[in-house]
Order: C-alpha cells, then sequence, then structure tokens
C-alpha cells in the first residue's frame, strides 16, 4: 500500500429531537455570539426553534439552488453589515452551500443542520453558479466547524426528495471508488456507506417518519460525504454539475438518473470497486445491487423528465469532457459519452 489520506475536522453530532439544544451548545463552543442563521422559507417551522436557543443578529431566508453567485453576493454583503461571527444553516444542500459561500470570503465558521441527505455539510467542496456554468473548488475554509444530525428534522421530507436525495449521497459512495484522490479508507468508508443507504432508504420510504431508518439513511449520507471529500470529484459529479449548471436541473434528482448509467460505464473496468459496491449491496453484481434498490424506491429515471433538452446533450459534451478526471477507469471518448447522455436523457434500460 502507498497512498496519502486527509483527515477534515469537523465534530459530527447525532442528536434525534434535540437539534436546538445541540447547535446552540456547538455555537457556543465556538465562540458564537452574532449568529447568521440561513434557511429558507420552506425551512422556517423546522429553523424556528433552533433560533430560539441561539443568539441571531440576521436571518437570511433567499436560497436558491446550486447558488447563483448574485444570491451569494447578497448573503455575504448582509452577513458583513450585521457584524456576524458565525453562520448556522438549517435546509438541504443548497442551504449549506450558500453558508460555503459566505465562509470562503468570510472565514466565518458554520454549524451545518441538515434537513436532507445531500452530504455538502461534511465537504470542504463549494459551488457557484454564474450563468449557465457551475464552478466547484476546494477549501477547508468552507467545511463546516460542527454537524447537528437531528432525525426528527427530516420526517417530513417528501417522500420523492428522500428518494432523490438519498440517491445522491449513493452518488458520493460510488464516485468515491474511484475519484482523483481515492484511497483504501475512502473506499472502505464509502461501501459501508452504500451498506446503510441501502438500508435505510426503503426503510424511510415505506416509513417516512420512522426515526431508526432516518438515522441509519443520515449515517450513511455522512459517511458518503466524508469519502467523497477525501476521494475528490470522478465522472459522476463532473457530469452532473455541468448538466445541472448548464440546465438548471434539480440537482438531486439528476444525480438519482445518472448514476445506474455511470456505475454500468465505470464497473467493467473497476472489478475491486464492483466487487466492494455489490457486497455492500448484498447482491452479485454492483448494476444489479442498485437496479433492485431503485426499483423498490422508484427512483427518478430520465433527465427529460427534468427539463433537460436533447440537444444539451452535444452543448454538454465537450465541457463534460474536459472536466472528468484523467484516471477514470474507463476510458472516455466522444462516442461513448455521447452515448451514456443519451441513455440518461432518455432514461433508457441498462444492459
Amino acid at each position: 500500500m502507498k497512498f496519502t489520506h486527509a483527515t477534515l475536522p469537523q465534530r459530527v453530532v447525532f442528536a434525534a429531537g434535540e437539534s436546538p439544544a445541540a447547535v446552540a451548545a456547538e455555537v457556543e463552543a465556538l465562540g458564537g455570539s452574532k449568529v447568521m442563521l440561513i434557511a429558507s422559507d420552506r425551512e422556517k417551522e423546522l429553523a424556528d426553534p433552533i433560533a430560539k436557543e441561539i443568539p441571531v443578529v440576521l436571518r437570511h431566508e433567499e436560497v436558491v439552488t446550486h447558488v447563483p453567485v448574485e444570491v451569494a453576493g447578497r448573503a455575504l454583503r448582509t452577513a458583513v453589515n450585521a457584524g456576524a461571527d458565525i453562520l448556522v444553516s438549517v435546509g438541504g444542500g443548497s442551504t449549506t452551500g450558500l453558508a460555503k459561500a459566505v465562509a470562503l470570503t468570510t472565514g466565518l465558521p458554520i454549524v451545518a443542520v441538515p434537513t436532507t441527505y445531500a452530504g455538502s455539510e461534511a465537504t470542504n467542496v463549494w459551488g457557484l453558479t454564474e450563468g449557465d456554468t457551475k464552478t466547484t473548488g476546494v477549501d477547508d475554509k468552507v467545511l463546516p466547524a460542527s454537524v447537528v444530525y437531528d432525525a426528527g428534522l427530516l420526517t417530513s421530507l417528501p417522500g420523492e426528495m428522500t428518494v432523490a436525495s438519498g440517491l445522491n449521497a449513493m452518488a458520493h459512495c460510488v464516485d468515491s471508488m474511484w475519484g482523483p484522490r481515492a484511497d483504501p479508507i475512502d473506499r472502505a468508508l464509502a461501501q459501508e456507506g452504500i451498506r446503510a443507504l441501502a438500508s435505510g432508504l426503503p426503510a424511510v420510504a415505506d416509513d417516512s417518519t420512522g426515526i431508526e431508518g432516518i438515522e441509519q439513511t443520515l449515517y450513511g449520507a455522512y459517511l458518503a460525504a466524508v469519502a467523497f471529500a477525501s476521494a475528490g470529484s470522478g465522472i459522476h459529479h463532473k457530469i452532473c454539475h455541468v448538466l445541472g449548471g448548464m440546465f438548471n436541473l434539480p440537482h438531486a434528482q439528476t444525480h438519482a438518473v445518472v448514476l445506474p448509467y455511470v456505475l454500468a460505464f465505470n464497473a467493467p473496468h473497476a472489478p475491486e470497486a464492483e466487487a466492494r459496491i455489490a457486497q455492500a449491496f448484498g447482491s452479485g453484481k454492483a448494476g444489479a445491487g442498485l437496479a433492485a434498490l431503485r426499483k423498490v424506491l422508484d427512483a427518478p429515471r430520465a433527465l427529460r423528465d427534468y427539463g433537460m433538452p436533447e440537444d444539451g446533450i452535444a452543448k454538454a459534451l465537450g465541457p463534460i469532457t474536459k472536466a472528468i478526471p484523467d484516471n477514470n477507469p474507463a476510458p472516455v471518448t466522444d462516442e461513448n459519452l455521447t452515448a451514456l447522455l443519451k441513455a440518461a436523457w432518455a432514461g433508457d434500460p441498462i444492459n
């Protein structure tokens, strides 16, 4: 074995039903006295009990998918004007992403309180969209100092969003098997993440209020994000970031659609990863395990269902090709990448 693995410094608190007190304790431990609370209107009911327990100087509600630069700019200005010394985000990946955008410039610590399975809270990756181009980067300043997971905050997450968000987390695991910096530790974490997600997601789909299923899924999503933060963004995420930014596609659903096609594309060229993924699913083959889970969950099927135009395939081909890491297991050509995108756009069956 010869590799270098970096473990990111972060406190993680699992506290079902106790997020107000847990967040207050994290804010105090970080020395925060002027909190900028970032939560959209949709998350108001979840954020209100937390707000009562912390010293809020500003509540910011403008949260937009893919974090447009102009939205990030307005959030930054309000944070500076209010004299905030700490950020608390309550919401999904877009909410966490906005907090990261503010932290990228200000260096303010973040306490992240996820209400989906996005996983952004456990990575040092930021993303901003300008026009139809989404730019991502890595900076330790955007890694939340603390994460508070409260399963009670996810009991009202709509079933369709639960499935898409959970499969987004699954995509973090799969991409971590062959990301540009993937190492044996990343693969071990990702394998356990797949197992946990494959166990938790059907339970949540069956009973969206069941705390045990939600906690198992949150656990899997956290492991997925930790592995992904270390392994780096592989072919799956490069495809989804380009398509999401270019065509304003919904983040989680895009990942859920693209995942089986990327797995089928890379698995024949990555036997160790394929074996690990299959074992995590309890299946003979990785693709069969994912397909069985997607059937149970009635997962999103086609990019065209979410507004991607068919002629967008040719438009996206160049930017995606440029972004894919050189060490991707399968050789990438215009022909096979076009075939992958066409299949994901149409929702074609996977052979």
